[in-house]
């Protein structure tokens, strides 16, 4: 049975061409691209393209990309970074950020001795961060930190971080975005978004695991979380991970090639796709908001969204009950919570994350299995009830 992939936004696969990029760096070009004979300036020269590579796609330059192991370390090194820079006061997140934001954010609250104040934005019905209450509690909390993600690994929706910079910096506020799932999905340009920093991750556009980027304005006060030989410009110590670097920034490339075709192509899938749902009775989170063009988070009222994840995979489409990052407490999502989802109904949540390569047919083949599955539980139910 051919696995059907529809889990695009926990990883992706690493792209022929992204491994053919990758290879040579394993075996014939193994340098340590911090030594001074051949090998390792050749690897020198492969992280200098690669770096050249992602502020390309971005719209940054060079200088200002940090290379990290994961977007987790990336967003770890500002909120610390910055936190370790600055005396503390007020950090703000919105209340659907990664784990990797809100309990770091949440770690600065329990340090000995002066801490750090927390506080959330709150999202409407459609996962929307309400960009007047950040004004007003940037002004009313004088925080000197803000964090949003540019769009929800969960429902897809996209955040107005443009106007959310704006009211940060009218406060003197540090502000950063994690643009992981959104970039290689929808258009990211760093200065248009008047940030101060932003995280991307490769293997979220068909790069490598271990490969990732903090940007940053280089005004921003940052301290490393690692210290040791001085690497990225002193915020990053640690031997370079070459091989993951390069394909980082091959995928970068190819991402932004293939933008455009591939946004028509997955949001002709999504719409598709959810037609289908709501003619069965779905319920689509965030359904009325701009959303990436690949993600439909979705419930059937009467269907555990664990349950149908599972019957689904043995019908060979793997699909994901929630962020990948939270399976670890099965049917709650903190992001459905913050929309005031009714518990029940978030325990039916099932996440579609769709790649350039799906088709139609695949989405139509879902569709029967999903509606077979359904009615085979549904079914089962009534006989319980009996």
């Amino acid at each position: 049975m051919t696995q059907v992939y529809f889990d695009h936004n926990a990883t992706t696969k690493v792209d022929d061409a992204v491994l053919e990029a990758m290879l040579p760096y394993f075996r014939e070009h193994y340098g340590n691209a911090s030594s001074s004979h051949s090998l390792g300036l050749v690897a020198r020269r492969a992280i200098d393209r690669a770096r050249e590579q992602v502020a390309q796609a971005i719209g940054a330059r060079p200088a200002q990309v940090i290379f990290t192991s994961g977007g987790s370390e990336a967003n770890n090194l500002f909120i610390r970074g910055v936190a370790d820079s600055l005396k503390p006061s007020a950090l703000i997140v919105s209340a659907i950020e990664h784990p990797c934001v809100m309990r770091t954010a949440q770690a600065l609250t329990r340090k000995n001795g002066e801490k750090w104040q927390l506080h959330y934005l709150t999202v409407n019905a459609a996962g929307q961060v309400k960009a007047d209450e950040a004004t007003e509690m940037l002004v009313s909390e004088k925080s000197a930190m803000v964090s949003v993600m540019l769009a929800n690994n969960e429902t897809g929706v996209i955040q107005d971080i443009t106007s959310i910079a704006e009211a940060a910096k009218a406060q003197g506020a540090w502000i950063h975005t994690d643009a992981v799932q959104a970039f290689g999905k929808v258009p990211v340009n760093f200065d248009e978004l008047g940030i101060h920093a932003m995280t991307l991750s490769a293997h979220k556009i068909y790069g490598p695991k271990g490969a990732a980027a903090l940007i940053i304005d280089p005004r921003l006060p940052l301290r490393p979380l690692i210290y040791g030989g001085g690497h990225e410009d002193g915020l990053r110590s640690g031997t370079e991970n070459v091989p993951a670097i390069v394909g980082f920034g091959a995928a970068c490339e190819l991402a932004i090639s293939r933008l455009t075709e591939s946004m028509a192509h997955m949001v002709k899938l999504r719409d598709h796709l959810e037609h289908g749902l709501l003619a069965m009775g779905a319920v689509v989170f965030g359904l009325d908001a701009s959303r990436l063009p690949n993600t439909c988070y979705f419930a059937l009222p009467d269907i555990e969204g664990d349950t149908l994840v599972v019957r689904l995979d043995k019908r060979g489409f793997a699909v994901a009950s929630g962020a990948a990052c939270s399976s670890a407490v099965p049917g709650k999502s903190h992001v459905l919570e913050a929309m005031n989802v009714p518990t029940i109904l978030a325990r039916c949540a099932v996440r579609i994350s769709l790649g350039p390569d799906n088709t139609i047919e695949e989405v139509d083949a879902f569709l029967s299995a999903v509606r077979h599955i359904a009615d085979e539980l549904r079914k089962m139910s009534v006989l319980l009830d009996v």
